[in-house]
């Protein structure tokens, strides 16, 4: 038979179809399985080297789990994934666990068809990087007990559905962006109350709001841990908790809560660890008698009434930490709860406790810390051979009673620190990279952070302690049967959160590096809680860092003359069709060019006249087009409107890897729309700084001018302040935000080449990321400075009146010290919480009218803001107050540069006990127009003018 050319290409491919259904048959693993896994590896990248063939249980891909052929688990942690989890994942109809934590490029959202992997138990996706919000599918997903989703940028609300996931046990949401109040049934509507068998509700570090619900709580729950601190809850706290009797650690603190306390909360005899600091609560302090096994109690800064010391303290037999700062106790401090068996340590700064402070000589053996700093105490006497510290400073006995230089009159407090020793043996030098062991050899370890967030001691230097902690983890790894030598344990600290971190080093036995199966059951063991920790330890979490050093030997494959003919056949195949490969890319190329070009040279319809001047310059910023954007808003969306301006409004979008965005759309045919986003495309294109808000690019197509920023959670520091977002910003919070927006402001003026003057520098102008750093923002009426132009008069003042400098309004001089005196005010806003112009009142002459400096806190306490006048020491506000004041002085030169602000902040941050380099309708107007000579703009007269009267051609409110 004679077999034509034009045949041959239809032989190979009816060969490679038959060839591939024989594979197909051959291979043992469950082709729908195969496929859901081949999807899963096309959207990941890193995926482990042995993921290839077409048999993933016979072929033991690392990670995948099998079971009668069929996959049953995927444990993947810590492998450096990058990607978005595909939606084809619902394939795996078998699949028991899915744990894929400690991948911090996993991005984008979870998708919907999770909720059809119906035999799930295990949902474990920790210390990722997925967004958008949690689909109300999960609800399906009734067999699961394990469902961690913290350490994510999860948004929206918690999904009512999960009420259906009666076999629950464990539900982590915490350390993410959810929004809205806690979910409880009504009717047929689902709700968290439903989850009787559930033990953990781990909802803290996220952006809740509205009440606690009272129906959340009732006789039949199971719940031993209820955190939801760092959240915006307000309200008073339900009596229905006092039901919960199986409770034994419950974080109620750094929220909004109000009212009084229940006095049924003493039903809660398990509880170990009570949080409820940094609320507004009030009234009277609960009597707490009958806690007999409560170890850490902590309520500072309420609002509580003045009470005298509580008498019921002594009595709880368990305490190891007593935590009441400034709580308004007074009177005398019994000599008897220093005798409390366990008690390690006491804080009782910023009250009004008087009298004598007298320790007796039964005092506790673990005890390490009396800090009683800034109360009414007159008198002490040190007993040699104390082995505690104790701290007296801001006391009339140290202030007046000449023992100002002892130790205890001293702030700074005692660090203890601990790190694993080594094992009978000398430390060995390392090469690169590897780590000396505690058994002295020399590995690449597993790392990451433990994070303990409820911990029942606080006695951070006591040996002992990690010595149980290592032993234990050491245990459970070697009951695994997992490759592990030894651990070390350093730096444990207390964060912000109060939360005790411990850096984790976990190292391989047999070799110097651990393979893939020995990272991922070492991270399944820590993300699915199968290690448990001494109990003092309370609930933790780990994050895991990525792992770069697996051994990278990849099994030799077999080669059969069967793949030899396949290779065959591929090639002729390639060969065949190479020609319709060819006229198709050639085709796809010449749209990719047009759209290049496009892309290339985004401008090439700019009208000078109609765009507000020339063509914008610009330095590596991203083009979006029209499409995109209006797809990305839900096509501008009213409920993705989130702001708007005398340019236009705007928009929150999702870009399609899951990250959020801020889209500012210029109203049509606006002006103000037009030069703001010339100005500002031109600079933030320029600039990048963590304290600046970064633009993630710009549309300028089919007539619309948008700015895409990165988006910033948290709002304004003008909302911050006046309380519209729910965030307590306490005194150290406000530290934090000023030294964050002076860097900021200092990096334009210093770094930036050439600098530029901001011109718009105020609270509304300042935002606050998820973590509340700050952020300045708005370049609009910004201008470049170069060195012939310092002093440079301009034809128009710009700026916003109660911000804007005198000396520029008056002379149009701009310069640096513009911004600086901008600042000033800003500054006198964080500490009063008011506006700058307020019913003819102007900020700077109110604070300078009231000031006493021969009086403690200067006299301001009046005019101060609550949180600050209860949680700034003395000293530290009144040299806040002295910048503030030198940055709004009259002239220009005898205003501080705003690097030589930013020393003096960080200056403040050490005298607070802070360190600097951690990481933490509008009565103003906008002016433009002429200046008015020589006439200073807050007169009396102007004051009344500006808050409110201003012809609106002039005054256009932000």
């Amino acid at each position: 038979m004679v077999v034509s050319l034009a045949m041959i290409p239809r032989i190979i491919l009816c060969f490679l179809v038959v060839w591939i259904h024989v594979l197909a048959i051959a291979a043992r693993t469950n082709p729908d399985d195969f496929a859901a896994l081949q999807a899963l590896k096309d959207s990941l990248q890193n995926v482990p080297p042995n993921w290839a063939g077409a048999d993933p249980c016979e072929s033991s891909w690392d990670g995948v789990g099998c079971r009668n052929l069929r996959v049953v688990s995927i444990t993947l942690s810590s492998m450096s994934l990058e990607g978005q989890l595909s939606g084809d994942i619902q394939g795996l109809a078998e699949l028991e666990t899915l744990d894929l934590s400690y991948n911090k490029e996993l991005k984008g959202p979870l998708p919907q068809s999770i909720g059809k992997l119906t035999k799930l138990s295990n949902l474990i996706l920790v210390g990722c990087g997925f967004s958008g919000p949690i689909p109300d599918t999960i609800g399906s997903l009734t067999r699961l007990v394990f469902l961690s989703l913290n350490s994510n940028n999860f948004i929206g609300g918690i999904p009512a559905t999960i009420g259906y996931l009666t076999e629950l046990y464990w539900l982590d949401l915490a350390d993410n962006k959810l929004t809205g109040t806690i979910p409880v049934s009504s009717g047929s509507k689902p709700g968290l109350d439903m989850l009787v068998h559930t033990k953990h509700f781990h909802f803290g570090k996220n952006q809740l709001s509205g009440e606690l619900p009272a129906r959340l709580f009732h006789s039949n729950l199971s719940l031993i841990h209820l955190l939801v601190e760092n959240n915006k809850f307000t309200g008073k706290i339900p009596d229905t908790l006092g039901l919960v009797q199986t409770m034994e650690v419950l974080r109620l603190d750094r929220n909004l809560l109000s009212g009084s306390v229940p006095q049924n909360l003493n039903n809660l005899t398990h509880v170990n660890e009570l949080h409820m600091s940094n609320n507004n609560l009030n009234g009277l302090l609960p009597n707490l008698t009958g806690m007999n096994v409560l170890n850490y109690l902590d309520m500072s800064n309420n609002s509580f009434n003045a009470s005298d010391f509580p008498s019921w303290i002594p009595s709880l037999q368990s305490l190891t930490s007593l935590v009441m700062e400034n709580t308004g106790l007074q009177g005398k401090v019994p000599a008897s709860v220093f005798s409390l068996y366990q008690l390690q340590t006491v804080i009782l700064r910023n009250n009004k406790l008087n009298g004598s402070l007298e320790i007796d000589t039964t005092y506790s053996n673990q005890l390490q810390l009396i800090d009683v700093q800034r109360n009414l105490i007159e008198s002490f006497t040190q007993r040699p051979g104390y082995p505690f510290q104790i701290m007296l400073a801001g006391n009339p006995f140290c202030n007046e009673g000449g023992d100002g230089t002892q130790d205890y009159c001293i702030k700074s407090q005692q660090t203890e620190t601990y790190s694993t020793p080594p094992e009978n043996c000398l430390p060995t030098e390392c090469s690169s990279n590897q780590v000396s062991s505690p058994t002295c050899k020399c590995a690449f370890p597993y790392s990451g952070n433990l994070v303990f967030r409820a911990p029942s001691f606080s006695n951070l230097g006591n040996r002992t302690t990690y010595e149980i902690l290592q032993k234990s983890l050491m245990q459970s790894f070697q009951n695994r049967q997992l490759p592990v030598e030894s651990v070390s344990l350093s730096n444990p600290t207390k964060n912000l959160d109060d939360y005790l971190v411990i850096h984790l080093q976990v190292f391989p036995s047999s070799q110097d590096f651990f393979n893939r199966t020995g990272v991922s059951g070492i991270g399944f063991v820590l993300s699915n809680q199968t290690f448990k920790p001494p109990s003092s330890f309370g609930p933790f979490f780990f994050i895991g860092e990525g792992y770069k050093y697996f051994d990278g030997a990849s099994t030799e494959s077999k080669k059969s003359s069967t793949g030899i003919i396949i290779g065959a056949a591929v090639g002729g195949s390639v060969i065949a069709i190479i020609a319709l490969i060819i006229g198709v890319y050639a085709f796809r190329q010449k749209k990719r060019a047009e759209d290049a070009a496009k892309r290339s040279d985004p401008f090439a319809s700019w009208d000078s006249n109609k765009h507000s001047g020339a063509v914008p310059h610009l330095t590596g910023a991203r083009f979006f087009s029209f499409e995109e954007l209006k797809k990305w808003t839900n096509n501008f969306s009213e409920t993705n409107d989130i702001g708007c301006g005398g340019y236009g409004k705007v928009y929150r979008g999702t870009l399609p890897n899951g990250e959020l965005v801020a889209i500012k759309r210029a109203l049509q045919g606006s002006m103000q729309g037009a030069h703001e986003f010339k100005t500002e495309i031109e600079l933030l294109s320029r600039v990048h700084h963590k304290n600046v808000v970064g633009l993630a690019g710009f549309c300028f197509d089919q007539a619309e001018q948008m700015l895409v920023y990165e988006y910033i959670p948290n709002g304004t520091l003008k909302d911050g302040l006046s309380g519209k977002t729910g965030i307590r910003l306490d005194w150290m919070r406000r530290l934090r935000i000023a030294v964050g927006a002076a860097r900021g402001l200092q990096y334009l003026h210093d770094l930036v080449n050439p600098p530029i003057i901001h011109r718009d520098i105020k609270s509304n102008n300042i935002l606050l990321d998820d973590r509340l750093n700050a952020r300045v923002a708005d370049f609009g009426l910004s201008k470049l400075l170069g060195d012939s132009d310092r002093g440079h008069i301009t034809t128009q003042v710009k700026g916003t009146m109660g911000y804007m400098d005198p000396e520029y309004y008056m002379t149009n001089q701009l310069t640096e010290k513009s911004d600086v005196y901008s600042f000033g005010v800003v500054l006198l806003e964080i500490i009063t919480g008011k506006v700058p112009i307020e019913k003819g009142r102007y900020i700077v002459r109110e604070v300078k009218n009231a000031m006493d400096r021969s009086k403690d806190m200067y006299n301001l306490q009046e005019i101060l803001d609550p949180a600050v006048r209860s949680g700034a020491t003395p000293r530290s506000l009144e040299k806040f107050v002295d910048l503030a004041l030198k940055c709004v002085e009259e002239e220009g030169a005898n205003r501080p540069s705003m690097s030589e602000v930013v020393k003096e902040i960080e200056n403040i941050m050490e005298i607070t006990g802070l360190n600097p380099n951690a990481d933490s309708a509008s009565s103003s107007a906008t002016y433009e127009g002429p200046n008015k000579g020589m006439n200073h703009p807050y007169t009396d007269e102007s004051l009344f003018v500006y808050s409110g009267a201003y012809p609106a051609s002039k005054v256009e409110p932000k």
